[in-house]
């Protein structure tokens, strides 16, 4: 983790000097320096911005999660048996090309304007890569290993602990990181309809109103959120996973 400090560090000052220099280049209120934005967070209401970022998490927290758990379960099955692989898999890839924002619609239709539309958004559309990824990291494994360990006196339970078990952990952290954008995007998309608390609320109304200052500060926040998420990730991997580094 240390060792990805200075080059986080000089990313982000890089980043800031485009911003600086686009922000001179059009010379118009739409797009302000980055001191500018940075000095107008001190006049911002840090409770009401605590209030949409707390919304904002809680949607994008339950929304991974319950993908994470599903897509666990899922992939798991038929990662493991052939069986249920031959049943799933033409149901997995019939409904993973669909659109899921053109069923959002739909989904607050049937569930609401509340945050449960806006969570099973989110869950639509993270699990299909987790379940992807699971099948496809554990069944990806040699049988040699399963093997070695059986003769050595094994049972199911440490066959699935020590071998299938670190290597679905390994697929759905790499399958979160990589769907993590995709699911701040359609967070950001769900907040704009049917509530008034959200960064991507938030974002949209200082836009409607012309206050490009608020509008940029709640960019930076849902940036930082993920940011923030990418880094609890990493420290899961760290913690779960010592041996990947090595692989």
């Amino acid at each position: 983790m240390k060792k990805k400090l200075i080059p986080t560090l000089l990313g982000f000052f890089i980043l800031n000097v485009l911003w600086w220099l686009a922000s001179i280049q059009v010379n118009q209120s739409m797009l302000p320096s980055p001191t500018s934005v940075y000095k107008h967070f001190g006049t911002m209401d840090l409770t009401m911005m605590s209030i949409h970022t707390y919304n904002s998490f809680i949607r994008l927290f339950w929304g991974l999660f319950l993908a994470v758990l599903i897509g666990f379960a899922v992939g798991l099955l038929m990662g493991r048996s052939d069986r249920w692989n031959r049943w799933l898999d033409p149901i997995v890839y019939l409904t993973y090309p669909i659109p899921k924002v053109a069923l959002l619609p739909i989904i607050m239709l049937l569930f609401g304007l509340g945050n449960l539309s806006k969570i099973i958004l989110i869950v639509l559309i993270v699990v299909f890569q987790v379940i992807l990824s699971v099948r496809d990291g554990i069944r990806g494994i040699s049988p040699s290993y399963y093997n070695h360990l059986t003769v050595l006196g094994a049972s199911r339970w440490q066959l699935f602990t020590e071998v299938t078990l670190p290597a679905a952990v390994a697929a759905i952290l790499s399958a979160v990181r990589i769907a993590l954008g995709t699911a701040i995007a359609i967070l950001f998309f769900t907040e704009v309809y049917g509530t008034e608390y959200g960064l991507g609320y938030f974002i949209m109304d200082a836009w409607g109103r012309l206050n490009y200052l608020d509008m940029y500060c709640g960019i930076l926040i849902l940036s930082l959120l993920a940011f923030l998420l990418f880094l609890v990730i990493d420290l899961i991997e760290n913690s779960l996973l010592k041996w990947h580094k090595y692989t």
